[in-house]
């Protein structure tokens, strides 16, 4: 089948090949792209448009899509996809249409693919420095599992880290010879994150102090930086995973008994809302967090509303005029 007659169908495997090689997406990213793109590809087979080629991809084929996904229940609750999970399947197929473009292949546009509106703006969860401080003291650290859990968050908070990259990290990435003789106070690491993009975290003080006393009760030779205590004999790593991290962290917050849910993310929201209040800049934020888009950063800005409001009320002179 020559290039010209291949269905859109077939396109998928080369695309997905493409993400992998060419752009250098995680195998996360990946894998998601597999999935929805896959319900698009069992739309295809059930519309009887196995066949269709990217050049007959059109409007009405776009309109129907999107009038399917907005109808599709789910499976465990049968209840209509969140538009933010509709936005999911189409942000994969306008990943598709691009991936045409860049190969010259005929298609519509993906700019045609408008996303479904939120009825809600988006909310960040953050803790006050009186909650995390109350999370960070809950573990037992006289016990290993409380002396890991306390280097668990303490890092989270210091690094700013996602879960994935915090379980990614390993202990032979810090220098521990530096911070037992003292001559290291703090230090930083390069680590490569959510699409393959490299940046430095930092580990403060008070959290290196942690992970050495952590360190120093473990026994076993694993390199992992953090790991789980139930051996299974066919596992090659006692690595923890992203589940076994946020389980952790739901379970202290649960018995300080925080107003809020803390999870990993919250953790991570509320080390960028702390600089931001501390007054760090918005782009240099977003080097900390890693984030490829300062639009990402920008959902923060939030924080310092009031804190806006409040500093132009005490210093507009326009409070000071007559009349």
């Amino acid at each position: 089948m020559n290039k010209s007659n291949k269905p859109i169908i077939v396109y998928i495997t080369d695309f997905l090949e493409y993400c992998e090689v060419e752009k250098g997406l995680s195998n996360q990213t990946i894998k998601n792209y597999n999935h929805f793109l896959g319900q698009f590809k069992k739309w295809l087979e059930s519309n009887n448009l196995s066949g269709l080629r990217p050049e007959q991809l059109n409007k009405d084929h776009i309109w129907d899509y999107r009038l399917f996904l907005s109808r599709r229940l789910t499976q465990k609750k049968g209840l209509n996809l969140k538009k933010s999970t509709q936005g999911y399947y189409l942000i994969a197929l306008r990943g598709l249409l691009d991936y045409f473009a860049e190969k010259d292949i005929k298609s519509i546009s993906s700019e045609k693919i408008k996303l479904p509106k939120e009825q809600k703006e988006k909310s960040v969860k953050f803790m006050t420095l009186d909650q995390i401080e109350k999370l960070l003291l809950s573990p037992d650290t006289n016990t290993l599992f409380g002396l890991r859990d306390r280097a668990i968050m303490e890092t989270l908070f210091s690094t700013g880290l996602r879960v994935a990259e915090l379980t990614a990290l390993n202990r032979s990435q810090i220098n521990l010879s530096g911070v037992i003789s003292g001559k290291i106070k703090d230090q930083e690491i390069p680590i490569t994150g959510k699409g393959g993009r490299t940046r430095v975290i930092f580990f403060s003080e008070r959290c290196l102090h942690w992970i050495v006393k952590y360190l120093n009760k473990r026994t076993d030779i694993d390199d992992a930086l953090f790991i789980h205590y139930v051996s299974k004999k066919s596992e090659n790593s006692l690595r923890l995973n992203q589940r076994s991290i946020e389980r952790i962290v739901k379970k202290y917050s649960k018995i300080t008994g925080l107003d809020i849910l803390a999870t990993p993310h919250t953790i991570r929201h509320t080390f960028a809302t702390d600089l931001l209040n501390q007054g760090l800049d918005l782009r240099t934020i977003q080097e900390l967090l890693g984030h490829k888009n300062i639009v990402t950063t920008q959902i923060y800005t939030h924080v310092t509303n009031k804190k806006l409001r409040d500093v132009h009320r005490q210093f507009h002179s326009g409070r000071k005029l007559k009349g």
